[in-house]
């Protein structure tokens, strides 16, 4: 068998060196009800059946929809990957895998383009830019998309006999039947998996908050990310909410959770609920529907990309690189070092599962710690003795006189 990075295959070699653009045919479109709420569609715009069965096996298993969603879209990036070398996904390799991760480490990300010739670190902000292509995250989500699309496939004797996507034994020992009281064990990366570095949670500080509020050019997204901060809670659950789900005596608002999908109560300060009643005056019918909503022609739901571009316009005018994220940080942060809230319940308003992933948040701000290391160089030195200790100074004073005090 020869290697993935064979020179007899000048199309994936070409993919793999970026040498050969990744035709973008096929797509992802709604479907048609709640057990194929996600359709692939091929360059000729028929449905992927192979991906709509996985898509209807994931439904019945309980993922979430935006779990689907996402493995969707990881699915067209590799039917595209295997449109363009020629090969049915039954008898993908590994070739075709290493051609995938090759194009997704070389290729741009048409949604970063705007940042082209960004420092790699915002000084304002302290935050890494991030870079034109795709991230190590997504490059390793759509390999865990892949090989799950092939694992079930396997399960019916479907598709090739080995996975195209390989994975790790030794990630797969060290997490089997493992103690939540032992330290997590040491493993090597399955092949053509990326090294993901985790960064400690980068939140606004209060210095540069009010800057950063005063550049909201409306009602509505000053109630927006007042809210954000305040209550903590994720991007998609706040834009998620309904008028129904604020409960103006308690100052709270009911939301989604992200990960187990319960509705769980966020706190509101009285500056966000003054924000929000401010914004909801101009529609005629504000008792119910979206929270969220546009606020020029017709009214429709605030979706995520817009919420975004809120926040990218105001980054512009700033020069920083702020993100719907680093609002949740900036409440954690807040609701941390305010000696009020015990961790274990920010733990409760952040809807985390484990303490120790709220525990991240008792982490020092970096502005903070060089704050402080710049006193630290701004004192005074102290003044260092003339004569090494052990001396008396009577007898200092008799060998030198006034000099040797």
């Amino acid at each position: 068998m020869s290697e993935p990075d064979t020179p007899k295959d000048p199309v994936g070699l070409g993919l793999r060196t970026g040498d050969v653009p990744l035709a973008r045919v096929g797509s992802v479109r709604a479907g048609p009800g709640p057990m194929e709420p996600y359709l692939l569609l091929d360059e000729e715009g028929r449905v992927v059946e192979s991906v709509s069965a996985w898509v209807r096996y994931m439904v019945v298993g309980d993922h979430s929809p935006r779990t689907i969603r996402s493995y969707c879209y990881a699915a067209l990036t590799w039917f595209r990957v295997l449109w363009q070398l020629d090969v049915g996904w039954e008898r993908a390799t590994e070739a075709e895998t290493a051609a995938l991760v090759g194009w997704l480490r070389v290729a741009p990300n048409t949604q970063r383009r705007r940042q082209a010739g960004a420092p790699a670190v915002n000084l304002k902000t302290g935050k890494p830019n991030l870079g034109l292509g795709y991230s190590a995250a997504t490059i390793n989500l759509t390999l865990a998309a892949v090989r799950g699309f092939y694992d079930f496939h396997a399960h019916w004797a479907r598709g090739p006999v080995v996975n195209p996507v390989p994975e790790s034994p030794a990630r797969r020992r060290a997490l089997a039947h493992r103690s939540p009281l032992e330290p997590r064990q040491a493993y090597r990366r399955g092949a053509y998996r990326q090294r993901a570095h985790s960064r400690a949670p980068r939140s606004i500080p209060d210095a540069m908050w009010d800057e950063f509020f005063a550049q909201m050019p409306s009602d509505r997204d000053r109630a927006l990310v007042a809210c954000y901060v305040s209550s903590g809670a994720r991007a998609e659950e706040l834009l998620g909410a309904q008028i129904e789900d604020v409960d103006w005596a308690g100052q709270r608002m009911s939301v989604v959770s992200k990960g187990s999908r319960e509705r769980r109560l966020v706190p509101l300060s009285p500056e966000a609920m003054t924000w929000l009643s401010r914004y909801l005056r101009i529609f005629d019918d504000a008792s119910s529907g979206p929270l969220w909503r546009t606020i020029r022609g017709e009214p429709r739901p605030l979706t995520y990309s817009a919420a975004r571009r809120v926040l990218q316009r105001a980054n512009g005018r700033l020069g920083t690189n702020w993100t719907l994220h680093d609002l949740r940080h900036t409440a954690a942060m807040r609701m941390v070092s305010s000696g009020v809230l015990t961790l274990p319940e920010v733990q409760v308003v952040l809807g985390h599962a484990d303490l120790r992933t709220t525990s991240i948040y008792t982490t020092p701000r970096i502005e903070e710690v060089i704050d402080k290391v710049h006193e630290h160089y701004a004192r005074p030195a102290p003044p260092r003795p003339r004569f090494a200790s052990g001396y008396a100074a009577e007898d200092i004073a008799i060998i030198f006189g006034d000099a040797g005090e």
